[in-house]
């Protein structure tokens, strides 16, 4: 699991931001957290997941890479809305993963 380099967090979770992703890292409980992650499906675009999820054992722990963090998942769409936002704002245009994974590279 990798974390984006400008990583979007829910409001109020700024100074909580490392003690989260290090509970994330260790597998550790933390209920309402959810995480908004690249789909792995090209086709798509973002998904959203409990952190819970996370803790199954039959989870793929692929490589992939967390965009955003929030409190729950209404916080998270609330989330996924500011990011959309910015990329059309920044690119006239809705793809996501483009402007993600080129920010990601260039920066």
């Amino acid at each position: 699991m990798r974390y984006y380099k400008h990583l979007y967090l829910a409001e109020g979770l700024r100074k909580k931001k490392e003690k989260i992703i290090r509970k994330l890292d260790e597998n550790r409980l933390q209920m309402n957290i959810h995480i908004i992650i690249l789909a792995g499906n090209e086709k798509n675009q973002l998904e959203i997941y409990n952190s819970m999820v996370l803790l199954q054992p039959d989870f793929p722990h692929d490589d992939f890479l967390v965009v955003g963090i929030a409190k729950d998942y209404d916080n998270a769409v609330e989330v996924v809305e500011e990011i959309v936002q910015e990329v059309y704002n920044e690119t006239k245009g809705a793809d996501i993963r483009s402007y993600i994974l080129e920010r990601e590279q260039v920066e």
